[in-house]
């Protein structure tokens, strides 16, 4: 079956993040009224992929290696590098987000819990508690506050936690709403031994019984209980497949172009990541890399009951490795926030409760804080025509915000309008005399102007309220020596 291809909505045009899909992947997406969060470890990335007027949108937010993927309702869970963010849908933040009515679904950053670096595999919400595999200690975890991480669950023949990843454990599925299966690398308990064997050493575990289900699997992951069936992805081979409990052996339903990894479902589709392994020391001597001259990175569509393609979106350039693919139910156009001071500063989440208390401003009204916080971005970003514009309107919203008129005259120096810039540093004198950081400013200023001796009088004044001001004692230093050299 060949499907017509075509180019996703790219970020800006200079990031090496393009990609091609089949046209019926959004169609797909907007006829069940979902998106989906794939996490790219090697990229640095997750990735909201969204249908937008008949085309896939590939929305990049960048997180430290990021892993597993789980989401319950308004709660998602990312497991990074060292790290678990959480992060909860807010409703209001996403009407804030423009255009006007697009989003609708939100998910701001609420926790972020630090576990050190044991390797995040998958994840899954059990109830109100997140459970995930530590890949690095060989064990299943769950979230502890107290703890970095706390073991529930290990395989039989591992005799001892150790950091060195014994036998590779990376797959978590549940059945019941239960931690249930999981998969590994390796039926080893010596630090690194699962490498030997990768190609053909990987198992299936009921870990409720502690039965290994399952041998002789090439690198499997991503176990699922889904429509009365336990899937797995043997990503070696590049299959989707499921396990015949009577034949007690998988059946290979599709034959996919790529490492496969990452897996879940919505109705007859299987959504699967695919990765472009390369004949590295982690994958070489794979059954894939010996059949498949030609290996795609990507999100493919299968129908579970017939095995054929119905979509996919493959990546080029940057990236190369899929790690998890989630459904967001619900959601056709939903925005991850990793980290924005002016959203996250004036979004609140509050008990019903204290809601009915709370007094609702005007919809013109503004926090003076957000064009604060968007005019220090612009002039980082050497935008001083932007940020002089977003301190204005920090001032006009609240006058007294002493912080916003210093900043504002500093702008204002940088690009040479002195006196503009003279008037808002008086100001901010006025107000706090003690002010050494715009004394020092003026002093700058002035010395633009060729005004040498009022500038040695700002730079004093700076030093006599803060004497460890080292950038004003070298600017005056500076002006004195120019000073010395001048003739009388």
């Amino acid at each position: 079956m060949t499907l017509p291809l075509t180019p996703t909505d790219q970020p800006t045009a200079d990031q090496p993040l393009r990609s091609i899909h089949t046209n019926t992947l959004p169609q797909v997406l907007d006829q069940l009224g979902i998106s989906l969060m794939v996490s790219t470890y090697q990229a640095g990335k997750l990735i909201v992929m969204r249908a937008d007027d008949g085309v896939l949108n590939t929305h990049f937010r960048v997180f430290q290696k990021p892993m597993g993927i789980a989401l319950q309702g308004d709660r998602l869970a990312i497991g990074a590098a060292a790290a678990i963010w959480e992060l909860r849908n807010n409703a209001e933040a996403a009407q804030k987000i423009p255009p006007s009515g697009k989003h609708d679904g939100c998910f701001l950053p609420r926790n972020l819990h630090v576990t050190g670096d044991i390797d995040i595999h998958e994840m899954a919400w059990v109830g109100n508690d997140l459970w995930f595999i530590n890949t690095r200690f060989s064990c299943l975890c769950t979230y502890d506050q107290d703890h970095s991480f706390l073991p529930q669950w290990r395989p039989p023949f591992i005799s001892a936690y150790d950091l060195r990843d014994r036998c590779h454990l990376n797959g978590l599925g549940l059945r019941d709403g239960r931690p249930r299966y999981v998969t590994a690398l390796g039926e080893t308990d010596a630090p690194g031994g699962w490498r030997e064997n990768k190609a053909n050493g990987g198992i299936l575990i009921d870990i409720e019984t502690n039965e290994i289900l399952l041998r002789g699997l090439s690198m499997p992951h991503s176990p699922r209980w889904y429509g009365d069936r336990l899937w797995v992805l043997e990503s070696g081979k590049g299959h989707l497949s499921y396990l015949d409990p009577t034949q007690g052996e998988l059946v290979c339903l599709a034959h996919l172009p790529g490492f496969t990894r990452g897996l879940d479902f919505y109705g007859n589709l299987a959504f699967i990541g695919l990765s472009q392994i390369r004949e590295s020391a982690v994958f070489s001597g794979l059954p894939l890399t010996q059949t498949l001259a030609e290996r795609t990175c990507g999100v493919w569509v299968v129908d579970i009951g017939t095995g054929e393609i119905l979509g996919f979106v493959k990546f080029e350039d940057a990236v190369q490795e899929i790690f998890s693919v989630c459904v967001v139910p619900g959601m056709r156009f939903p925005e991850i926030i990793d980290w924005d001071p002016g959203l996250l500063g004036t979004t609140y989440t509050l008990p019903k409760q204290v809601l009915q208390n709370v007094v609702q401003p005007s919809e013109d009204w503004e926090f003076a804080e957000t064009h604060f916080t968007e005019g220090n971005r612009l002039h980082a970003a050497g935008d001083q025509e932007g940020a002089i514009a977003a301190f204005r309107k920090c001032l006009q919203l609240q006058p007294t915000y002493l912080p916003a008129r210093f900043n504002l005259g500093v702008a204002l120096g940088d690009l040479g309008r002195y006196q503009e810039a003279i008037t808002e540093l008086n100001k901010v004198i006025a107000n706090e005399a003690r002010h050494a950081e715009a004394l020092n400013s003026l002093g700058f200023i002035y010395c633009q102007l060729k005004q040498l001796e009022t500038a040695v009088d700002y730079f004093r004044q700076a030093i006599a309220i803060n004497q460890d001001f080292h950038q004003a004692r070298e600017n005056l230093q500076q002006v004195l020596t120019l000073l010395e050299k001048m003739p009388l």
